[in-house]
Parts: C-alpha cells; structure tokens; sequence
C-alpha cells in the first residue's frame, strides 16, 4: 500500500489526519505519490520547456553473446563460431545468425551498431554506466537517462514521466536510479506482469473493494478535515497550500482518464497482442507503447536471464531471442504506423558482449571489449550496419565506439544539452556527458 501522508504530524487520538487514505505503494522506493509529484511544480516555476521527444529504453540484463545473434562468426573455428548457422537480412552483405529471423527481415526499420567498446566486463557496473553514459563512481552517483528526462522536462501528462517496467536492473552501483538527482526522480516501477489475464497495477489502481467513487468519497472527507484543522489551528498556510497541491495532483494520477487507458493493454485487439507475442516481454512493449502515447517521456523496459555461462545455445534459441525477435520489429512497426516513431527513440542495450570461446559448459563468459547495440527512431537511419569486429569477434577493428558515445547520442535525440550541468545534493557542478554522439546517428 503507498501511504498519502509522509511527514504529517499526528493527532492526540495517534492517527494521522490523512491516515485514512491509503492507496497503494510506489514501487521499490518507498516514496509517497506525493513527494513523486513534487517536481511537476517546481518545473514549471522553473519555465522550463518540455520537449515532445519520448524514449523506450531496452534494458537486457546479462550480456548478450554478440557471436550468437547480431554479430556472427561463421568464418571462424567451431569454438568460436557456436552452433547456429547465419542467415541474410534485408540488408545484402549483413548475416545474423538463424535464432534472429524477424528481426533479420526487419533490419531496414533500425540501426545495429556492431563497434560498440564497452569497455566493461562486470555487471553491476554495466547497469550504472551503460544507463547513465558515465563510468561509475562510489564519490558522485550519475543519474540515468530517465531521471535526467525527469528532471529537465517533468511531466507531460498525469503519468509520471518516467516509468520503469520490471525490476531486471542491478542497483549495487546505483544502475536505473536518480543518483544525485534526488529519489523523486527515481523510475516509477511497474512490477505486475501485463502479460496475465487481470493484470492491475497497484500503484495506480485502488484496492480490491475501493471503486473510484469511494476514492472521491475520502477525496471530499480529506477536505472537510483540513478546513477543521485549518480553522483550530492554521500556523503554517503556505505550507498547506503546498502539500494539498501535491495530494491533489496524486489524486488526479490516480483518478485521470489517461492513467487508466494507459494500462487497459486488455483493452487492445486480440491480433495486435498476438503479433507482439504472448510473453511478458512482447506485453511489456506494448505497454510501453501505450505509456508514451499517454504521456510518459522514459520507459525502461527490462528483460532478465541474458547471462548465460551455461548452456548458451539452448537458451538464446528456446527462451531468450523468441519473444525480442517477434516483439521488437512489432514495435517498430507499431510506432510508425502510429506516427509516434519520428518522436520515438527505441535503445536495445545489455551488459556487454560475451567471450569468443565458448567454455567448457556450453557457455560464454563475460567479454568487456566488443558488443553491439540498437537504436531506431528520431531520424536514425534503418539499416545502416555501423563498424565491424575483427574475425573473432574479439574487438572493434572498425568505427568504435563506447558507452560514453552512446549516451551523447541519447542525449543529442532527446534534446539533452550535451554539456548538461546539474548540482550535486552538496551544491558541486556534475557534468552528466564526456562522450561524443555517435557520428552515424547523429
């Protein structure tokens, strides 16, 4: 249950006077609806100019085998070639390998950039720095792309401008979060599958037994309580003034049209679930989908079980290519049919890449120098192939790139300064980009 009354002083009886409006909880971070909301206000006082460009950030935890999928090998000895045999893209010249047969047929909707350095071998690191564009550092924690959307641009509708679906994010070094930003500009977790058949998310959606009516029932007693409250004892107006704003705007979330449409994913055609695929992960894009059209600026979708030192084979062609190879072309294609992909920009990112040998237990281990990664949308140009790995796959040989670049890339298409300076909680200037935008994308 998320608590609408953080912070609030208790009465002689020791219940609070907002006590009884309970809702639900929000997310992982033990913020109130309210303190989310804070920032809405403060950025319009600000006059800062919300930009219409919106962001899908695919987040695959684990390290996706480069060799296996996007960047095959099939000149190469069986020990680094792996099992799976290539086959041709819309693009002539450019092979993927056979467990990625939609998204080979749909290479002309997206870019693949195969000199991607990330420079980074370990996990925890990975999810810090690959969602933020800066290395980690224990002294300045870096926000990530979201929170910093967040901040700059605040809400665009009665959603939360950033939203999170899953929770497939390692956070040891801080990976997804706000960092110095502040919590209320941490992402707004959606952890219920879309996927099932009632699927509800219960930060938005009240409790079993509370229908909306109820809501506007204790939306009516909470006013009548702070005109008797006011009227014994007023010391402190503006403050009032301020908090009620932000119960108001929790309340209006929660009760807004657009909250509700945007997570009917039951509501969609039969057809259209199917052609996004029956998974959690083919769901999750669709709700993603139907987030930004209602408003949300940045959504991470996360997509667990990438990190295989075992069995490899098995799991990228049964468990972990089929739902992204049918969901991720669908996207695409939904976007632009909807005219939301030129505002639209689509990241597909995992760890890093895996090691060109395979190991003993039909896996591949961590690799910190080669990978690759796709973005589509805002102008990017579909079907460009950028840089190239040497026969084994080991490095980059052409057109690298690191993880820094891409974040300036990111950053440029979301109309992020790429000399951005925010302050730190102690009043230091941050610099949230060192990297330059990929060039091909720019």
């Amino acid at each position: 249950m998320f608590d609408l009354m953080s912070g609030l002083s208790r009465t002689c009886e020791g219940l609070s006077r907002r006590a009884f409006l309970k809702l639900g909880t929000l997310g992982a971070t033990g913020l109130t609806l309210p303190a989310l909301l804070q920032h809405k206000a403060a950025q319009a006082k600000e006059g800062k100019s919300a930009k219409d460009i919106s962001c899908i950030f695919i987040w695959s935890l684990g390290g996706i085998s480069h060799h296996d999928t996007l960047d095959p090998k099939p000149e190469a000895p069986p020990a680094v070639r792996g099992p799976f045999s290539v086959i041709d893209t819309a693009v002539p010249g450019v092979q993927f390998t056979e467990v990625c047969p939609r998204l080979a047929a749909e290479l002309n909707r997206f870019s693949l950039l195969r000199g991607w350095n990330p420079r980074n071998g370990s996990h925890s690191t990975a999810d810090a720095w690959c969602m933020s564009g800066r290395q980690w550092n224990p002294a300045v924690h870096y926000p990530c792309f979201g929170s910093v959307i967040s901040q700059q641009f605040g809400f665009k509708s009665a959603l939360p401008p950033f939203v999170q679906l899953g929770s497939n994010v390692d956070r040891r070094f801080g990976g997804g979060m706000s960092g110095i930003l502040g919590l209320e500009h941490s992402p707004f977790e959606i952890l219920a599958n879309p996927n099932v058949e009632q699927f509800s998310v219960r930060d938005i959606t009240p409790p079993q037994g509370i229908a909306m009516a109820r809501v506007q029932k204790r939306r009516t007693m909470l006013q009548k309580i702070d005109a008797l409250q006011r009227g014994i004892n007023d010391l402190q107006p503006s403050a009032f003034d301020a908090l009620d704003e932000h119960y108001k705007a929790a309340l209006n979330m929660i009760t807004a049209p657009e909250t509700r449409r945007a997570f009917e994913v039951g509501s969609e055609d039969p057809r259209q679930r199917d052609r996004y695929g029956r998974t959690t992960f083919g769901q999750s894009l669709l709700l993603s989908r139907r987030l930004i059209e209602s408003g949300v600026r940045f959504v991470t979708v996360t997509d667990p079980g990438w990190d295989n030192h075992t069995d490899c084979f098995n799991a990228l062609k049964n468990t972990r290519m089929p739902p992204v190879d049918q969901a991720l072309p669908e996207l695409l294609i939904d976007l632009e049919q909807r005219g939301l992909l030129d505002t639209t920009l689509v990241v597909w990112m995992s760890d890093f890449g895996r090691t060109p040998k395979i190991n003993s237990a039909s896996g591949r281990d961590h690799w910190a120098s080669a990978g690759w990664t796709i973005m589509a949308g805002c102008g990017i140009t579909g079907g460009s192939v950028i840089g190239a790995t040497d026969d084994q796959g080991e490095r980059p040989i052409r057109n690298e790139y690191l993880t820094d670049d891409i974040a300036a890339t990111i950053y440029q298409k979301l109309g992020l300064p790429l000399d951005l300076v925010v302050q730190s909680p102690d009043g230091r200037p941050v610099r949230l980009n060192e990297g330059h935008p990929v060039r091909e994308w720019a």
